[in-house]
């Protein structure tokens, strides 16, 4: 007896609908699950056979076929073992109705448990955008998949209980997230009044949050720089909730979510210098997974000891730092993620840390120096907006009573520049200062003769390249945001040429 259930797989963050056939005819026993399986499908065998027998029904004596359809894709991930046992059962005459309108996700136990799965929000955000709105799910993927709005989930424990509630024998209502869910406050324990002695990098710190740029700190060990990147979330606005969904998935692919509830907080991930290029910029054996600048999304990057990345590792930057997503390729698929975080590298000046310290006498040769500046190269430079050297704090600095912004503060300027800026490009599809392309350069940044003078001047004076001149407009755009001002004076444009200043101290040795 034919039949036939509807479930998905993933491609990257995209789900692709596959349809679940089972057929049961006489001969020699065997069950064959065929249609492009992974290992884990292949699996999926001896797991579905011990659920059904453990959840009190007699596994068929027949030849059982499955047949994953479309057969020419790839399809990984356990959430197939529910659809292969619906569709097994309704073969077996055990379902009595049509379920055609739903879509099955989950992992069986060999006790007839129905399994978490990671992907799941995913799963349902892309088979809601092909038009089904009824989901057969896990019970502990529920608060996840609730948050989307027009659906039907009902989640489950049991095999059986799916199964009667398929013939009717038992009622269950579509779970309602709690709305409070959707609302969760976020707090920190970091805040920016207690880091003391580093005006100028707290300065670079909020006009990189206020526009989306990256950010290098240059600076000998024990200079703070590690502890102020920490505090760059703190006055980061909040995720709108279209942000929070796209985070969410994610980090619900690699099974890194809380109970399942929706992320909150602005991602701060900090791989540490071992790291692949793999684990950095995702990969895999079959289907690729997301890396760390995916898991960054919506967040901050922090790369400390930025040198001491293997050199492909931060060459392989290049692309997520301009256009903001990854294509990463593999033979049986090529996919996009999305990679839109803000970049903070902190870097020692040379291999001791001390080149430049007026506090501490250099040990390197100037051989060694060079070698060491040179692991970053200028294409990686130039798409680093902000350059700031970090100076040692001094003990006065930590006992001064000059009172600092706190996070709070400074965060209410930068969500007032970042409102500035969505006005500003309401009609383009960027939203901050960082992503102007060369077009949009010439449409929003106006310069009056006088500021273009200064801004030649240092071009030449610098010999910037252009690369490197236009992060300059963006970052004196941005200055002039934060305080309101519509016109970039030449205190804005200024303060932006210092942000460059470094290339030419380190990079020039």
């Amino acid at each position: 007896m034919y039949s036939k259930t509807n479930t998905t797989s993933l491609i990257g963050l995209e789900g692709k609908l596959v349809e679940v056939e089972s057929d049961i005819t006489s001969g020699i026993p065997a069950f064959n699950i065929v249609g492009l399986p992974d290992s884990s499908i292949k699996e999926s065998k001896d797991r579905v056979r011990v659920a059904l027998v453990n959840s009190s029904y007699k596994f068929p004596a027949g030849r059982i076929t499955i047949n994953l359809s479309p057969a020419d894709l790839k399809k990984e991930g356990t959430q197939l073992d529910l659809p292969i046992a619906i569709s097994l059962l309704s073969s077996m005459g055990a379902i009595e109705r049509a379920y055609d309108d739903y879509i099955f996700l989950g992992e069986l136990s060999l006790d007839g448990r129905i399994l978490p799965i990671r992907g799941a929000l995913a799963m349902v955000i892309s088979m809601r955008e092909q038009g089904f709105t009824k989901f057969i799910i896990s019970d502990e993927n529920k608060e996840e998949c609730a948050i989307i709005s027009d659906i039907e989930v009902y989640p489950f424990n049991k095999l059986n209980d799916v199964v009667a509630f398929l013939n009717g024998d038992l009622k269950k209502d579509s779970y309602k997230i709690n709305p409070a869910l959707l609302k969760e406050e976020i707090s920190y324990d970091l805040d920016f009044k207690d880091l003391k002695g580093q005006e100028n990098l707290k300065r670079a710190l909020q006009i990189a949050a206020a526009g989306g740029h990256n950010l290098l700190m240059v600076g000998p060990p024990g200079s703070g720089k590690t502890f102020s990147a920490k505090h760059l979330p703190t006055i980061l606005p909040d995720m709108s909730f279209e942000e929070r969904v796209e985070v969410t998935k994610i980090y619900s692919i690699m099974g890194l979510l809380d109970s399942g509830h929706l992320v909150s907080a602005r991602p701060f991930r900090a791989p540490h210098h071992s790291s692949s290029q793999v684990a950095l910029i995702g990969g895999g054996h079959s289907v690729p997974k997301p890396g760390e600048i995916t898991l960054a999304h919506r967040g901050v990057l922090f790369l400390d000891e930025f040198p001491e990345y293997q050199k492909n590792v931060i060459e392989a930057l290049r692309e997520p730092l301009e256009n903001k997503e990854i294509n990463v390729a593999r033979a049986q698929a090529s996919v996009k993620y999305p990679s839109d975080f803000i970049l903070i590298a902190a870097m020692n000046p040379c291999p001791c840390g001390n080149y430049g310290n007026p506090l501490k006498e250099c040990t390197c040769s100037i051989n060694e120096i060079r070698r060491y500046l040179s692991k970053i190269s200028s294409p990686i430079l130039d798409r680093i907006d902000i350059h700031i050297e970090i100076k040692p704090v001094k003990y006065d600095d930590l006992n001064d009573d000059i009172k600092s912004k706190s996070s709070s503060e400074l965060k209410s300027e930068v969500v007032r520049a970042r409102k500035i800026q969505a006005e500003r490009y309401k009609d383009e599809k960027i939203k901050t200062n960082a992503l102007l392309s060369t077009r949009q350069m010439k449409k929003y940044i106006k310069l009056s003769p006088e500021v273009e003078k200064i801004g030649q001047m240092a071009f030449n004076k610098y010999n910037f390249s252009v690369r490197s001149y236009n992060k300059i407009l963006k970052m004196a755009r941005t200055i002039a945001d934060l305080e309101a001002s519509e016109e970039i004076t030449s205190k804005h444009l200024l303060e932006a040429v210092r942000y460059r200043a470094l290339d030419d101290k380190y990079w020039s040795v």
